[in-house]
């Protein structure tokens, strides 16, 4: 007899552990534990699906003849860590050994290989690539680039392919994406999920112990596969059609636009990678779709989602710890919920504490910009995704904000930091019509923190990013500028940050 570990963003049928198990003898643990609800603080909602569907998953296992021993968070005899009801239910039921699928955080990695008991780790086969093999294509080369290990899964899987060419020509067609939305009444919401009484068991379960940032209510996310595929459906349906020409733009009062929003389902194991793509795919080759929109969202799930978990298991344990800028300033309490007076800013965080969720160019351009532009040490912004999205695991939300948002890691994940002025989220956004700031201001009381904070970003870090030649247009601009707006430019810079450190913020 054997424990078979199942952990809460492990959620699927084949998931490796249970297809290698034995029905009739091996027994399934899935825990609910205090220690993995406060690892870092994660957002109510986050714990209250993961709970909620960690519980529905187990009953469909029981009913199908497996023995599940279940711990809830609220059990008398719950040790509230993963080693230690691993340990308890070795001793209940005398099984020897565990057989797990390798978790996506090396924390709980550490945690099984310290176990006393011989624990069998089997490769997460979710996955489209396995690690080994982006080991092997990483291998020798100067840079890893999305781009090209994208067009190798494009052909691994077939996905929009015409025999060993591209469909349309074309790998991608971003000059067809990226416009600024417009407000639309008749845009499609994803669908709302009503609390069933499981989920209301555990929202007063979760709102009882986790003192958290969030709000747990209103929830409405799909908490079982069934819901799950209707919201994949749902997508597929109404809005994957403008989800190319929307995906990198930002609306006030629209929080999601025509994103697919199954982030967390995928990522949780409700949903795997290929039938999310094959759905978009089919619309494309039915008509229903433009190729620009089926082509960028299967690129974001098949290029972007398997490329950073292959980063993040290539680079190891160590990673979320790189800091090659040397920032170190504390995480401004704006991303807590402290008042603050930019409009794009306020924005992002009101809805992550409401929804647990924002897009991809909010968490980039807007929250991650500001952190990277401000010098924030990068480890403190890495807690804080991990913490406050619905869809954040360490295998995908550390190369994402460590890597790509941060430029922590010195250039892994991308060519060049994501930094920008004001001027990119008033073309990609209607927040600075509201905002006390003024885009267009470039010094004065009312100018655009980004605006400033961009030069003095320029200029602290100008010896690393000068030759770098998607930024030297940058330092040429800079150079032009009269002496006196740039020594004007850099002083305000400085006493925004005096401010910012004194809890000040903008």
């Amino acid at each position: 007899m054997r424990l078979v570990l199942v952990l809460g963003d492990q959620l699927s049928r084949d998931v490796a552990a249970l297809k290698a198990a034995d029905r009739t003898r091996d027994v399934v643990v899935m825990s609910e534990v205090m220690g993995e609800g406060t690892s870092v603080p994660h957002h109510p909602q986050k714990i209250a699906l993961i709970l909620t569907a960690m519980r529905k998953f187990a009953t469909g296992l029981q009913a199908d003849g497996w023995q599940v021993a279940y711990s809830r968070l609220d059990d008398p005899d719950n040790s509230q860590t993963l080693s230690g009801e691993l340990l308890r239910r070795a001793v209940e039921t005398g099984a020897m050994s565990v057989l797990a699928t390798r978790p996506g955080e090396w924390r709980v990695i550490g945690d099984l290989e310290a176990l006393p008991l011989p624990v069998t780790i089997l490769p997460d086969d979710r996955f489209l690539c396995p690690e080994a093999e982006f080991a092997a294509w990483a291998e020798g080369r100067k840079a890893l680039r999305m781009e090209f290990f994208y067009r190798d899964m494009r052909r691994k899987t077939g996905l929009m392919m015409e025999g060993e060419r591209p469909a349309g020509g074309q790998w991608n067609f971003d000059h067809d994406n990226r416009k600024p939305a417009k407000a639309d009444l008749l845009r499609s919401r994803p669908l709302r999920f009503a609390p069933d009484a499981v989920t209301e068991e555990v929202l007063a379960l979760v709102e009882a112990r986790f003192a958290h940032f969030g709000k747990a209510r209103p929830f409405h996310w799909a908490t079982d596969r069934a819901g799950a595929l209707a919201a994949l459906d749902d997508f597929v349906t109404n809005r994957l059609a403008r989800f190319g020409d929307e995906q990198d733009a930002i609306l006030q009062g629209e929080a999601f636009l025509s994103h697919a929003v199954i982030s967390p389902y995928l990522n949780l194991g409700l949903l795997g990678p290929m039938e999310v793509c094959r759905a978009a795919e089919a619309a494309w080759r039915g008509g229903r779709v433009p190729i620009n929109a089926a082509e960028g969202f299967i690129r974001q799930v098949i290029g972007w989602r398997e490329f950073v978990r292959g980063i993040w298991a290539l680079q190891g344990p160590d990673y979320t710890s790189r800091n090659v800028l040397g920032h170190s300033r504390a995480l401004p309490a704006l991303y807590w919920g402290q008042p603050t007076r930019m409009a794009c800013m306020a924005a992002a965080v009101a809805q992550t504490r409401d929804l647990a969720y924002a897009h991809h160019i909010q968490r980039l351009m807007v929250t991650g910009n500001f952190a990277l532009l401000a010098g924030v040490d990068p480890a403190h912004v890495h807690e804080w995704y991990l913490s406050v999205y619905i869809d954040a695991f360490e295998w995908v939300e550390a190369p994402n904000t460590v890597g790509m948002s941060q430029f922590a890691d010195g250039g892994v994940v991308g060519s060049k930091p994501y930094v920008s002025s004001g001027a990119y989220i008033d073309r990609m956004s209607d927040h600075c019509g509201t905002c006390h700031y003024q885009v267009k201001d470039k010094v004065g009381d009312r100018a655009c923190p980004f605006n400033l904070l961009y030069w003095d970003f320029l200029m602290r870090h100008r010896p690393r990013f000068e030759g770098n030649p998607r930024m030297a247009q940058m330092y040429r601009t800079w150079d032009r500028m009269e002496a006196g707006h740039k020594a004007r430019v850099l002083d305000e810079a400085a006493g925004l940050l005096r401010r910012l450190d004194a809890g000040d913020g903008p």
